[in-house]
């Protein structure tokens, strides 16, 4: 099968280079590389455990824990893994400083989002009106039934109620548009984010899905550099 790559259209005609895969090429690293144009070996992915944690790499690539990666270095790709979590990249069109963020409900509710675009507003020195974000492909209210627990966590985090929804005893949450929120409250433009329209569980023959594959799941990405 071959490789599939896409890449939102706010990114077009710009320097960096930023696209989701779905199962089809996953996060195989060979695959990745040939839709970029750079060496398998230029292909940087942290080691996720679910964290807030942002990591920002210049010329060491070796993994490293984090669910969140900021690099100013060119010629590299950097990228996050995923299955149903939230694929989230970040571009300053000015500082040309990339980003890429993987936030499942732990991740959200811990800010990741907030951390990685401060890190870029205070190392950087990025400023709010030129960071570009897409927001990928995941799982939706429709089908992420959660805890109460975890919708008032997210919800602590990223302010806003309309991306919750109860039904009866049922709590359901759109873990994207909760990060969109977090993104506003930093001063990013609306104009500024592009959100996927596709939920990863009700696309299994497009997306690997941990709830609709109960844990069998394989994993897509999201990656970007200016290469």
């Amino acid at each position: 099968m071959p490789a599939v790559r896409f890449i939102p259209p706010l990114f077009n005609g710009l320097r960096a280079k930023g696209f989701f895969t779905t199962k089809a090429a996953g996060i195989d690293r060979n695959a990745v590389a040939k839709i970029a144009g750079v060496r398998t070996a230029d292909v940087y992915m942290p080691v996720q455990q679910h964290t807030d944690k942002v990591l920002c790499i210049d010329f060491d690539l070796d993994p490293k824990i984090a669910d969140g990666v900021i690099t100013k270095r060119q010629g590299i790709l950097i990228g996050v893994q995923v299955a149903d979590c939230v694929p989230i990249l970040l571009y300053d069109k000015k500082k040309q400083v990339t980003g890429a963020v993987h936030a499942g409900w732990r991740g959200t509710s811990g800010g990741i989002l907030k951390i990685a675009l401060m890190t870029m507003m205070e190392k950087f020195c990025s400023s709010a009106p030129d960071i570009l974000i897409a927001i990928g492909p995941s799982i939706k209210s429709c089908c992420y039934e959660v805890g109460h627990e975890v919708a008032a966590a997210v919800e602590k985090t990223s302010g806003g109620t309309d991306y919750s929804a109860r039904k009866g005893e049922k709590y359901f949450i759109d873990l994207p548009s909760a990060n969109k929120h977090q993104a506003f409250s930093l001063g990013i433009p609306p104009e500024n984010i592009w959100l996927s329209g596709e939920c990863t569980s009700c696309r299994p023959e497009k997306y690997s899905s941990y709830r609709f594959e109960k844990g069998a799941a394989g994993r897509q990405g999201g990656f970007i550099g200016i290469v």
